[in-house]
This record gives C-alpha cells, sequence and structure tokens, in this order.
C-alpha cells in the first residue's frame, strides 16, 4: 500500500561478530541498503541508516571457549574489524554500535520487562539437553551428533551444515556436548514464551492482505509460516552470555539473541539520538511516528524473524510503528560453492580492501550488477574481472574518459557553448532522461540491480553518441558542432557523476570533482521543469510518455565552467591477480578437505603369522626413469643387499623428475611373485601411503640404513 511518509528508518540485518564481514553479507544487505539511503539523501529526504554488531548468541561463546579467551574479546575484535571495514568500504551509516553496550542492555530488558508486566507472554517448563560433567544446559550448537537425514557425524543440534537440513537437538542420533564431549542428558527447565499463534490473525491480515507488495520470496515465505500455523517461540536461554532475564528467579537466564538483536536497531537509534540530538531528534520519532517508514533489509535467512517475529513484538508493545517493507535478497555462493565461515569459504570484506585497495567501487559493482535479487546467483573471480575490464573500463570510464581529454584538447578545459541543439541532440538526451526516471522507478522498487543497468545505459548513450559524431574528424572544418557534441557529452558526465553515486560513492566523488559539481541534493536539478514530481511519469523502457516535463535547457554544467585534469576512474585488472585470488580459495579448498579427512576404516584382523610372512626390506635406488609410452609407470633399479632388482611402481604422476629419487632409500618388499608390466620383469613392490588428496607419497626411512634390512 502506497503512503506519502515524512522520513525514512533504513535498519540493516546485525552481523554476527564472531568472524568478519564476506561478500555474501554485503550482497545481501549492506550494499543494497546502502544505495536505498545514498538515493534517498540525494532526493533531500529525511534518512537514517542503522547498523551494529550482533554480539551475544551460542557462536561466540563457542568461538570464545575454542581460543580460550572471553566472549567479549572476541566480539571486541571482531566489531572493530567489521565497522571499519564497513566505514573503508563506504557503508554510511549514522550510526553502528553493538549489542553488548550498556544502553542496549538497558533498552532489551526494559522491553522485555514491558511485554512481562503486560502478560504478553507464557512460562513453559520443558526438557533440554544438559552436561553433567560441565554443570550447564547446552544450547543446540552446543550438541553435536549424526544427522538422521544425511548420516554426516558432525551435525548440529540445529542444522546439518552437510546436508542443510534444520534439526533440533533430540533429532540427532547419539549425541554429544561440545563441551565435554560427554552424553547428556534431559533435564527440566524454565523459560518464557512469545505466542506467536495469539498473533497470528492479524499477521495474516497485515502481511498477506496489506503487503502484497512484498518481495515474492518474502511474502511466500511468511504466507508459507502462516499456513503451517505459528507456534509460540522460547525468548530466554540458559546461558551466561548475553542479557539476563530481569525477572526474579531467572539466574542463569538471558534474552535468546533472536528476541535481543533486532532491538538492538531500537538501542542503537537512542544511542544515535543522545549523542547528536539537534541533527537527529528524539529517538521516538523514529520509531513510533506513523509518519516515519521502516525499512528491513536482510538475508532470506532472517525473513521470519524481521516479518513475523519482530513485528509481533513491537505489536505486543503497542506503541511501535511496523515495518513498511523488507526488501531481502537470496543468496550469494562463491565460485560454485556456498559460502561458509566455518570453513572458510569466503571473500572477506576486510582482506579484499587490503588486495585491492583503492576498488571498493568495483567489488560494489559487481555485487549489485550480479545481485542475488530473485534466486540464488554465483560470484566469480573471471566474472569480477571481466565485469571491471569489460564494463566499469570499457563502457563508463571510457566515456567519461575520451570527454573529457576532448575537452581539453579542443576548449582548454572549458565547457564549451551549446550553438547547434538539433532534434538528435535532443534525442540524446531525451534517452538519457528516460533511463534516469526508469532507475528512480527500480530504486523505488528495490530493484537494483535493474536500476545499475539503467545507470549503464546513461554511459552506453554517451559512449554510442560521441562514437557517432567523431568529433575529432569534424572539429577542422566546423568547431561550433564539435562545442555543442562536448556540450552535451560533458551533460551527460555530470548526470553520470549523480545518478551513480548511490551505486559507486568512490568513484562518483572523483568524476564531480574532475567537474566541479557537488552531487547531495542535485537528484531533480536537471532536465525538468520546475513543478515537476516524479509521480507524474509513466514509465517504460526509455519512454517517458509525459515528454512536456522535459526542460532540455536545465543542465548542471554551464557554458564557461572549468573542467579539472583527466584521470581514469578504472583501471584494468590483470589474469595475475585474478589467479592469485583463485589460487588462495584452492588452497582454503584444499586445506578444508585436510582437516575433514577421515581415515578409512580398519581392516579385518589378520593374523601374525601372516604379517610375518610378508619380507619388507629398505633398498637405494640406483637409478629410476619413466616407462616408455606407460603415463603411470616408473622403474626402479634398486640395491637391496645382496644384488639389484628392478620394481615398477605407479606413482610417476606424483614424482615428475624421477631422476632426484637416485641416491634415496625406499621401502618394498621383496617376495610378491615377480610379475611382467609393460614387458618388463617387476621384482617386488616399492610401499606408498596414500594422502587424503589421494597423492601417493613413497614410505623412507628417516635415516640412512644398510642395504636390504628388514622392516619389522
Amino acid at each position: 500500500m502506497s503512503k506519502n511518509f515524512k522520513r525514512t528508518l533504513i535498519t540493516t540485518a546485525l552481523p554476527y561478530a564472531n568472524g568478519p564481514v564476506h561478500i555474501g553479507h554485503l550482497a545481501g544487505v549492506y550494499v543494497p541498503a546502502d544505495i536505498y539511503a545514498r538515493y534517498m539523501r540525494l532526493k533531500g529526504e529525511e534518512v537514517v541508516m542503522i547498523g551494529g554488531s550482533d554480539e551475544h548468541g551460542v557462536p561466540i561463546t563457542i568461538k570464545a571457549r575454542n581460543e580460550g579467551i572471553t566472549p567479549q574479546q572476541v566480539v571486541d575484535r571482531y566489531h572493530t574489524i567489521i565497522k571499519d571495514s564497513f566505514k573503508e568500504f563506504g557503508i554510511t551509516f549514522d550510526v553502528y554500535s553493538r549489542t553488548s553496550s550498556k544502553i542496549h542492555h538497558k533498552t532489551a530488558s526494559d522491553f522485555f520487562r514491558i511485554l512481562y508486566d503486560k502478560g504478553e507472554f507464557i512460562e513453559k517448563t520443558s526438557e533440554q539437553y544438559y552436561d553433567e560433567e560441565a554443570k550447564q544446559f547446552l544450547a543446540d550448537r552446543y550438541i553435536t551428533g549424526k544427522c538422521p537425514h544425511c548420516g554426516n557425524e558432525r551435525a548440529y543440534g540445529d542444522q546439518c551444515e552437510a546436508c542443510g537440513t534444520s534439526l533440533s537437538p533430540l533429532d540427532l542420533i547419539e549425541p554429544k556436548s561440545a563441551i565435554s564431549g560427554s552424553a547428556p542428558v534431559l533435564k527440566e527447565t524454565r523459560h518464557w514464551y512469545l505466542p506467536l499463534d495469539k498473533h497470528e490473525p492479524w499477521l495474516r491480515e497485515w502481511i498477506l492482505e496489506n503487503h502484497k507488495e512484498w518481495k515474492t520470496n518474502v511474502y511466500g515465505q511468511c504466507k508459507s509460516w502462516l499456513d503451517m500455523g505459528l507456534q509460540p517461540r522460547a525468548v530466554s536461554r540458559d546461558l551466561d552470555w548475553g542479557v539476563p532475564v530481569p525477572v526474579e528467579g531467572a539466574e542463569g537466564k538471558v534474552l535468546y539473541v533472536w528476541f535481543d538483536a533486532p532491538i538492538g536497531y531500537i538501542s542503537n537509534t537512542i544511542e544515535m539520538c543522545e549523542k547528536e540530538p539537534k541533527k537527529y531528534g528524539n529517538w521516538e520519532k523514529w520509531w513510533k511516528d506513523p509518519e516515519t517508514k521502516l525499512v528491513h533489509f536482510i538475508g532470506k535467512d532472517n525473513i521470519v524473524f524481521h516479518c513475523i517475529v519482530f513485528p509481533s513484538m513491537l505489536k505486543a508493545d503497542g506503541s511501535y510503528i511496523l515495518p513498511e517493507n523488507v526488501p531481502s535478497n537470496e543468496f550469494l555462493n562463491l565460485e560454485g560453492d556456498k559460502i561458509s565461515t566455518s570453513r572458510n569459504w569466503a571473500v572477506w570484506l576486510h582482506e579484499y580492501l587490503q588486495d585491492f585497495s583503492g576498488k571498493q567501487d568495483v567489488l560494489r559493482y559487481v555485487l549489485t550488477a550480479n545481485a542475488p535479487e530473485t534466486k540464488d546467483n554465483d560470484f566469480t573471480w573471471k566474472d569480477f574481472q571481466a565485469r571491471n575490464n569489460n564494463e566499469l573500463v570499457a563502457i563508463f570510464g571510457n566515456f567519461v574518459n575520451r570527454a573529457l581529454v576532448l575537452t581539453h584538447k579542443y576548449f582548454d578545459g572549458k565547457v564549451p557553448d551549446r550553438n547547434r541543439f538539433s532534434s538528435y541532440h535532443k534525442d540524446t538526451m531525451y534517452e538519457v532522461y528516460a533511463s534516469k526516471y526508469e532507475l528512480e522507478k527500480f530504486l523505488s522498487e528495490y530493484r537494483f540491480r535493474d536500476a545499475l543497468r539503467c545507470v549503464m545505459d546513461i554511459a552506453r548513450v554517451g559512449n554510442k553518441y560521441l562514437q557517432n559524431q567523431a568529433p575529432w574528424k569534424i572539429y577542422p572544418h566546423d568547431p561550433e558542432q564539435v562545442a555543442t557534441d562536448i556540450n552535451i557529452c560533458l551533460e551527460i558526465c555530470a548526470i553520470l557523476a549523480i545518478v551513480v553515486e548511490p551505486f559507486l560513492p568512490f568513484t562518483a566523488k572523483k568524476l564531480s570533482n574532475i567537474l566541479n559539481i557537488e552531487t547531495k541534493g542535485k537528484w531533480y536539478t536537471f532536465g525538468i521543469n520546475k513543478d515537476f514530481e516524479s509521480s507524474n511519469i509513466t514509465w517504460s523502457r526509455n519512454i517517458v510518455e509525459d515528454e512536456k516535463q522535459l526542460d532540455y535547457n536545465k543542465t548542471i554544467l554551464h557554458v564557461g565552467d572549468s573542467i579539472g585534469i583527466p584521470e581514469l576512474l578504472f583501471e584494468k585488472i590483470e589474469d595475475s591477480v585474478i589467479e592469485a585470488q583463485v589460487q588462495k580459495l584452492l588452497d582454503t579448498k584444499k586445506a578444508n578437505e585436510a582437516a575433514a579427512y577421515k581415515a578409512n576404516p580398519v581392516k579385518e584382523n589378520v593374523a601374525f603369522e601372516d604379517f610375518m610372512k610378508m619380507d619388507i626390506r629398505v633398498g637405494t635406488v640406483l637409478d629410476c626413469q619413466k616407462v616408455p609410452k606407460a603415463d603411470k609407470l616408473l622403474q626402479f633399479r634398486i640395491a637391496d643387499g645382496l644384488e639389484e632388482r628392478t620394481i615398477l611402481s605407479g606413482i610417476a604422476k606424483y614424482y615428475p623428475n624421477p631422476e632426484e629419487l637416485i641416491g634415496t632409500q625406499v621401502c618394498f618388499i621383496a617376495n610378491f611373485e615377480p610379475r611382467k608390466l609393460r614387458g618388463i620383469m617387476s621384482e617386488g613392490m616399492i610401499l606408498s601411503a596414500e594422502d587424503a588428496d589421494g597423492k601417493l607419497v613413497l614410505i623412507q626411512p628417516r635415516m640412512t640404513v644398510t642395504n636390504g634390512v628388514e622392516v619389522k
């Protein structure tokens, strides 16, 4: 339902402070949110963007325990990394705080107490797993066992990461405590629950009837949950890290992180307003005034919490506004595999900023152009390189650079006069304005990928125009025509500097500095009549139906304005740079495979006497070479303490320079019956170990021993 609002409150999902931020987080939440916030500011709207670190929850306590430090030390480390990375990447939070702050603890505690005093919770006693050795109840992530669906023996009590199935601790086969390794027992414990079933009737009307404009994935997931029927959900946990439950007799219990974390949006807003009251006013105008538009930017794994659970919490209080929209993206995969923090399978933001200094906008561009808005998408380094080289460099950067260079070459770096504004020039600017208005429509619908395409369409119009006019050819005989052409090109450059700002803010700043223009508040300052309102335009692809609203004489640049010295907006990314990033991922995959390696089951027992029948000896390699026309075979000539023998071994793939083995010692079975291979008699078997990756490694003594000694 469309409605006019006085202001907009944007929130972004709070990242867990148990690790850095990766490209999946950026593509799903933070880049789209920042685009929207920057767009609203360009229009002169009153808007704030609220962010912060989620610093409670079991993953943080597990990491602290594994590292032998306190949870506070964990969150202090990662909160700093995350906050600094966001700032360097150009994510424009009005506040970025944390849920371990005093103001958050008070806000969350007060929120719970209000609902508790109103009777909005129910108390229930249930059986949960308890570690008798550690003397504590176990959160879901502190319980491991075999997945009943795929057999993965390292599944958690809430999810199997191997098959992705959601679980409960009672589903696990042979559960174990992740703390002590012992088998947990079931023990009664008391907790408070939010009765979501009580809120189901109004949620059904509010979402299914009043918000059909929500994205399909959001609306569909909400409908699915509502159709299944909502159940009471616990709001407390048996832990010692978090916001203590502010009720007598609740010692050792904290607010469940899903209840605690979204209140962080409120507490962070309070903190922001208390620090700068003149700029932001009272916090309640952002959360309790119906003329404020609340928009949650989240990933799809948070849809239920932000569309059903958190609204139920706000409704139970009764004084808060509800979200107007919850734009949620799908997941971004990496090189064909699911991004995983635990497996280190990710492109981490802080590492990207180190490896690609000054290229924040390249990643912002790629993540937006390939945004998983309607389905899961895949990030690859080759695509990253191609989009930079073939789009940013070849289209956007190429047009701007040529226009600026020609300005200095022919007009001493000044904006020339628009002497001959013909119908062709008008048609060109019409295309530009039409793309700009369509861009605005897409932004208002949270379709950022399509909106970015409109920006690039403007650059394409400029490229096409410049190539068609070819001012370098006609300047000698018609400089007045070239003046008009360059004027048009510079105006398109100025328009690009404004419309690209939400997407590529560093590029916009560089370009606006060269053009000596200010982009802030300039969204409606060109190509339109005074009384124009964007709602008056009917959009279709590159067509503005109500063309009379356009004013081709209303421009950003003016005749005589000085243009700065041109500089490249983007640089080509070489193959070697991309190859280094791909190799880093390959190294990570190899390390993961090694860490996950599990030895094969021990074979059936054999009698000692059978083992003693094998004659295992040590000999020195006298010669080693590849067997002709046999890719796998190496031919060894070995001094075995008695004479010499020839043994063939299928390890050529792993020893490409067999001559390097000459003079080394190897272990071999001396009493295997000789057999002919490739016409060569092999008199034994060289012993090798097969590594986790399938590589065969020769078994060799660490010290030189006498040839022919037996291995016992």
